[in-house]
């Protein structure tokens, strides 16, 4: 039977989670050096077959039996570019370690009992936006890390989409990165525990 691992793409890291110790743990390659404004995982792309074979040695680490039966369900950044997500998605799944990749933003996976709702978080170079609504990005907007004003983006929120003028519509602040403190009073703040039980039980299926 397939195996659904929960695997998180942070602003620093690769978060896998480790069913048997009920945890997340964390992936790093020897020798990277984050750069600003520019996702840590840019790197493995320098020395791919390199970070393959860590990234494979370190899931099976976690992971016995066969690898060819897992389904890694990745949740990414929200200013994921489309190209970034392609990468990612290759990267995985000729790493080894599984037989298919599904992919999901951070934004999608905030509730799963609300269907209509406005995502805020930072990435380590914008501040995003998400309107969502039955589990799909409806509109976006995003501000430069360095220059942007917390009552501008919040004032934006409430007309990120035509629908969210006529829906009362909750803001998720997503405090997973402990990023978010310009943001606290802005809606309702997802601690890093609690997003990590969220994606804990994702699985294919409900995504």
């Amino acid at each position: 039977m397939a195996k659904t691992i929960p695997v998180i793409i942070t602003n620093s890291d690769v978060l896998v989670y480790d069913k048997n110790g009920g945890e997340f743990k964390s992936f790093t390659l020897p020798g990277i050096t984050n750069e600003p404004n520019i996702p840590f995982y840019h790197s493995f792309a320098k020395k791919i077959a390199e970070s393959q074979h860590y990234f494979k040695e370190f899931i099976k680490s976690i992971y016995t039996g066969r690898l060819s039966k897992n389904i890694l369900a990745i949740v990414v950044p929200d200013d994921t570019s489309t190209l970034e997500s392609i990468f990612i998605n290759e990267f995985f799944l000729n790493s080894g370690t599984c037989k298919a990749v599904a992919q999901i933003t951070m934004s999608q996976t905030l509730s799963k009992n609300i269907s209509s709702y406005v995502s805020l978080s930072k990435s380590n170079r914008n501040v995003i936006l998400n309107y969502i609504k039955n589990n799909e990005i409806q509109a976006s907007k995003y501000y430069d890390l360095d220059r942007y004003e917390p009552n501008k983006i919040i004032e934006d929120s409430k007309r990120l989409h035509i629908n969210i003028e006529y829906e009362t519509t909750p803001i998720f602040v997503n405090n997973f990165n402990l990023n978010m403190d310009d943001f606290f009073d802005s809606g309702i703040v997802i601690s890093p525990k609690q997003f990590m039980d969220k994606i804990a039980v994702i699985d294919v299926e409900k995504i």
